[in-house]
């Protein structure tokens, strides 16, 4: 539900001068200091497998339970900027993307 409104979210907490940090990388690509969570992508096409096994007859009962396994770190560089905020190198380089 938060998802269809980050614009208007991030928006009000920059507006607020607060360093945030969200789930979703697209928080972080509206202008959100930096996100890390499970990568959604790979959660989609996990997903699509089951469908896929599902369609194809398998029992959905005796499927596994999954976890997700890939997370993703973003940093938003023109955020910590308009925040203040310089960022150490090392932060920086353990992100898998930097927003500049």
């Amino acid at each position: 539900m938060t998802a269809a409104r980050n614009v208007q979210i991030t928006a009000l907490v920059a507006q607020c001068r607060l360093p945030a940090i969200y789930r979703l990388r697209l928080f972080c690509e509206a202008g959100s200091l930096m996100s890390y969570g499970v990568k959604t992508d790979k959660l989609l096409a996990d997903a699509a497998s089951y469908v896929d096994r599902i369609s194809r007859g398998a029992n959905p009962a005796e499927l596994p339970v999954q976890a997700p396994t890939e997370f993703e770190f973003a940093v938003n560089q023109k955020a910590a900027r308009q925040l203040g905020l310089q960022l150490p190198p090392l932060l920086l380089a353990r992100a898998d993307a930097v927003i500049e």
